[in-house]
């Protein structure tokens, strides 16, 4: 794989909030999504995830408390920390899972 327009791609996936690996590096994950202002349920991972917003905005919830991640800025979640997401997060985002 070479040069892949990210917004493209998301915009491209069939529906919002469902990820797809992009590409695998080092036994993690490079994936990408779409977020269409629609909040996501709280989940858990045993892994760390980065949450890298390419364009947009994406508020999360983390403990209860509210955390903004604007375009450029990426958020590391650490395993086994519940996280949700608000409404009104919309744009594209880049999940770094290991």
């Amino acid at each position: 794989m070479s040069l892949v327009n990210l917004n493209a791609f998301a915009q491209a996936l069939p529906k919002a909030w469902s990820s797809r690996v992009l590409e695998r590096f080092g036994g993690g994950n490079f994936k990408v999504l779409r977020m269409d202002g629609t909040p996501y349920p709280d989940e858990v991972h045993d892994y760390a995830e980065g949450l890298l917003v390419v364009d947009g905005e994406l508020r999360l919830r983390i403990h209860g408390e509210a955390v903004t991640v604007s375009r450029g800025e990426v958020y590391v979640v650490p395993a086994g920390v519940p996280h949700s997401v608000d409404a009104g997060s919309a744009g594209t985002l880049v999940i770094l899972d290991v």
